[in-house]
């Protein structure tokens, strides 16, 4: 192995490392307060965690040149995780405070807290930073995740992931089962795309799959359409906003599902328009 400083002086680097102090100190100080139970807590300290030890790993294969031993394309393995983690650490540190700290704050435990929150947002800028530093550039084609196409996949698998999180009581309702399906089908191509780019299988898919990949989108397109019109129609129809709706409140969960439905729905738009525009223009 060769040791290249570059991987730690170029500003992907330096991003990279701020990321990884950023993110040891706020799991460290959350792990100090003893208070992160719960779903919503573990899923904070699993991201955090995970962010810092997968950056740390890509930190050290670079410096020591050791990634092109690797089976995968390396360039879209580091571009994909970069927008997965400002999408994990974006909604760790909206979810961590929104559950974990109370008014008044004026307790060693509840700042703490705070700095952990102010950490977490920092975070989340290094790896935004991070993404904007490695996007492919106009007429740059060479690592597909890369490109505003390729980061929207990374986008709309993790918002279909948030859906499945919040999905309760849809059983027994013919237009609820058909949005669950979208939501499992449109997620399940998707991730697929991904895994198979970062592999380096898609070369040996015989036929033009960057055309094959609009008309994914223009699919995808229609059927989240379908599933922003039959979510909320009926989920909500008929039922009233219980009083009080604590944090698990079912209302509350399909009121997030309604809102991620339409964020994938331009997501799956603005893909279409992107990749039409590549391919054809």
């Amino acid at each position: 192995a060769t040791v290249n400083l570059r991987a730690l002086t170029s500003w992907v680097g330096i991003a990279r490392l701020f990321a990884v102090v950023l993110s040891c100190l706020t799991f460290s100080l959350v792990a100090s307060t003893g208070d992160f139970g719960g779903p919503y807590g573990t899923w904070c300290m699993f991201t955090w965690c995970f962010c810092f030890a997968v950056t740390l790993l890509v930190l050290l294969l670079e410096l020591l040149e050791l990634y092109p031993l690797l089976p995968l394309s390396w360039d879209d393995f580091t571009s994909a995780f970069s927008m997965l983690a400002a999408l994990m650490v974006f909604t760790s540190s909206v979810v961590f405070p929104t559950t974990f700290i109370s008014s008044p704050c004026n307790s060693n435990q509840c700042a703490r807290q705070a700095v952990a929150t102010t950490a977490s947002c920092l975070c989340f800028l290094a790896y935004a930073v991070e993404v904007a530093l490695t996007r492919a550039k106009p007429g740059d084609i060479s690592s597909f995740l890369s490109t505003v196409p390729g980061l929207l996949k990374v986008f709309e698998a993790y918002v279909a992931c948030l859906i499945f999180s919040l999905l309760d009581e849809y059983n027994g309702e013919p237009g609820l089962e058909w949005c669950v399906a979208v939501y499992s089908i449109c997620f399940i191509i998707t991730l697929l795309v991904i895994i198979f780019t970062i592999g380096r299988c898609l070369t040996y898919i015989p036929c033009p799959l960057e055309k094959v990949l609009v008309g994914y989108n223009f699919l995808a397109l229609l059927m989240y359409l379908t599933a922003t019109i039959l979510w909320p129609l009926y989920s909500f129809r008929g039922r009233n906003r219980p009083d009080p709706c604590g944090r698990n409140c079912w209302w509350n969960k399909h009121l997030g599902v309604t809102f991620l439905t339409i964020f994938n729905l331009i997501a799956y738009l603005v893909d279409l328009v992107y990749s039409t525009k590549m391919v054809f223009l």
